[in-house]
């Protein structure tokens, strides 16, 4: 250990300054934000980071409303910022074992129906808009909000009949320099390397899109059909008024990604290509949340397994 002594808030500070050099300034404003809402008014003060202190904290945190997966969220950042003043001799190292409460069963997985679903794309055939369109691209393969609102018509190809996933458009947490906080909207590459992705478009919507391609800006965004993009937050509310104007059920916008993928599993295509469609960074990740075999399919199993001995 190094004689210099610094509080935990001080270190976060350099480890702030020390992760801006690397780290995309999206990122960097999500972790400013936690060290400022949270990690500092709990530990800022401190000169050492023992297990009890973590472990109240999450207990605090989980009890405040966060959930957690937010919570673990903010230990990673912890456990960096940890690290880092380790590795400078400012810290001690310590080990946590931090211990969760057992969560209620999570709420189902909002999706469309069948016929909502097929309802939309019908409304958007019939009434096109460019922004109707966004609506219908996310249905048809599984965009989150930030990638259809970054889509470029120079990212459809016509000819192989696929899109390509190389942006995403999202509103940031910027801190200036004296600590005070704004947003801004930035256009990044996507959060991680699967999902830059290439996906096949369905023969209705590149029927759709073969006649407009010929007429627009390849540099222009697809949903605006301007220089600039639509932001996420604005998109989001196009899509609530039209789901009221079509009466149906209030559903998050990412609850398009999710009806997509509910309907590939429905139509038995295998994880794996499912997993890759959505551009999740691990097969798992796309089980954990779409795979939940019914009794029929359990029984199926089991009678499968004994047929065979």
């Amino acid at each position: 250990m190094k004689e210099e002594t610094l509080t935990i808030g001080q270190i976060a500070e350099l480890w702030k300054k020390d992760k801006k050099q690397y780290v995309k300034k999206s990122t960097y404003g999500a972790y400013a934000l936690v060290v400022k809402n949270h990690i500092d008014p709990c530990f800022g003060k401190l000169c050492d980071l023992d297990e009890t202190s973590v472990q109240q904290f999450v207990i605090r945190k989980i009890g405040d409303g966060l959930s957690q997966k937010y919570v673990k969220d903010i230990l990673i950042i912890l456990k960096m910022i940890a690290r880092f003043g380790e590795k400078h001799g400012w810290l001690r190292h310590r080990e946590w074992e931090i211990r969760y409460p057992t969560e209620s069963d999570k709420s189902a997985m909002e999706v469309l129906s069948v016929s909502n679903h097929r309802k939309i794309i019908e409304h958007v055939k019939a009434n096109f808009t460019f922004r109707n369109l966004g609506i219908y691209i996310c249905l048809t393969t599984g965009l989150r909000i930030g990638e259809v609102c970054g889509l470029r018509w120079r990212d459809i190809d016509i000819s192989n009949g696929t899109l390509n996933v190389c942006r995403t458009v999202e509103r940031i947490y910027v801190m200036d320099e004296e600590g005070e906080r704004h947003t801004e909207v930035v256009v990044n590459t996507p959060k991680t390397s699967n999902s830059q992705r290439e996906i096949p478009l369905n023969k209705s919507l590149l029927a759709l899109l073969r006649s407009v391609k010929k007429v627009v800006n390849e540099d222009f965004y697809v949903i605006s059909n301007e220089r600039s993009p639509i932001e996420p937050r604005t998109y989001r509310n196009y899509y609530k008024s039209l789901m009221d104007r079509l009466g149906i059920p209030r559903l998050k916008f990412h609850g398009l990604r999710h009806s997509f993928a509910t309907r590939c599993i429905e139509s038995n295509c295998d994880y794996k290509t499912v997993s890759v469609l959505l551009g999740h960074a691990d097969i798992a990740t796309t089980l954990n949340l779409y795979v939940h075999p019914n009794m029929e399919q359990k029984k199926k199993c089991i009678d499968k397994v004994f047929r065979s001995l």
